[in-house]
């Protein structure tokens, strides 16, 4: 049976992903200011509708390097230097962050996570804790990987995932990851023009998962539609519907929250045996 997208209407607890390209001008790499004011909107419509909203924003490091004027070379830069530029970038978004929902009135956290934070049950119990009161508040949670310290055995690797983990984290009930594709297809579409939208995904299925492609359109993104569909496993699994979406233009999240029928969705499907702790350690070894 075909699920019925008028149910979106419905949900309450919403965790919207958006990713490094859509928030930067491709021609320099600065911040798209009119598109953060219209995600920002966006996000403080859907709180005043009664919703609660946990944002999951990428983008430091690549604000810290255009601040600090350096280049991008791939393979060649250092953890450490990652990690500064993180620690200069992560303030700025921050900072242009609370300033834009402060013009609409409402009130902006943040939250800083790495793998030990999910891994370790005394922490994955103190962060659930947070998140639940800064929602209770009318917050609007804003969520990224903690680039300042994270290494390969702590990293979480990117945001695609961290969404889904912040879903299950927080008991949404829709997650929406935001990128620079439609949704997902039977193949590469930059590639392949003959690959085919793929409008609703009922069952997460192994042979859906090894269509994922790791490769990215984007230089300043980490993730490819592998990590997308490795973010529906988490999100159907732990009983939370998802969109993956074009944020060519912003509005379409109310869009999706009113039941058009954009991007692919995924069906949530609970598996009660699902291992949150365990999936994530398991990733990236």
């Amino acid at each position: 049976m075909s699920y019925n997208r008028e149910l979106l209407k419905k949900k309450k607890r919403i965790v919207i992903k958006i990713g490094s390209s859509s928030l930067q001008h491709p021609e320099t790499g600065d911040l798209d200011y009119i598109k953060l004011e219209k995600l920002v909107r966006e996000l403080c419509d859907l709180r005043n509708q009664g919703k609660d909203v946990v944002l999951v924003t990428s983008g430091a490091i690549a604000v810290g390097r255009k601040a600090l004027n350096r280049k991008i070379i791939p393979y060649e830069e250092p953890v450490a230097i990652k990690q500064a530029c993180s620690a200069v970038g992560q303030a700025r978004l921050m900072m242009t962050y609370q300033k834009i929902f402060a013009e609409y009135n409402q009130i902006a956290a943040q939250i800083l996570m790495t793998k030990n934070t999910i891994v370790d049950d005394l922490n994955r119990y103190n962060a659930h804790n947070t998140f639940s009161e800064l929602l209770k508040m009318g917050v609007i949670p804003i969520v990224n990987e903690n680039d300042t310290v994270a290494t390969y055995e702590i990293e979480i690797g990117d945001n695609d995932t961290l969404s889904a983990i912040v879903a299950a984290l927080v008991d949404a009930d829709l997650l929406i990851l935001l990128s620079d594709v439609d949704g997902l297809y039977t193949d590469d579409p930059r590639h392949n023009p003959g690959a085919e939208f793929i409008e609703q995904v009922e069952r997460l299925t192994d042979e859906l998962l090894e269509m994922g492609k790791a490769s990215t359109g984007s230089s300043v993104g980490t993730g490819g539609m592998n990590t997308k569909l490795i973010a529906a496993k988490i999100a159907t699994s732990s009983d939370i519907d998802m969109v993956i979406a074009n944020s060519r233009n912003i509005d379409v999240i109310h869009r999706i929250v009113e039941g058009e029928n954009v991007g692919t969705l995924f069906v949530a499907n609970r598996n009660e045996g699902f291992d949150l702790p365990e999936f994530v350690d398991r990733l990236h070894r």
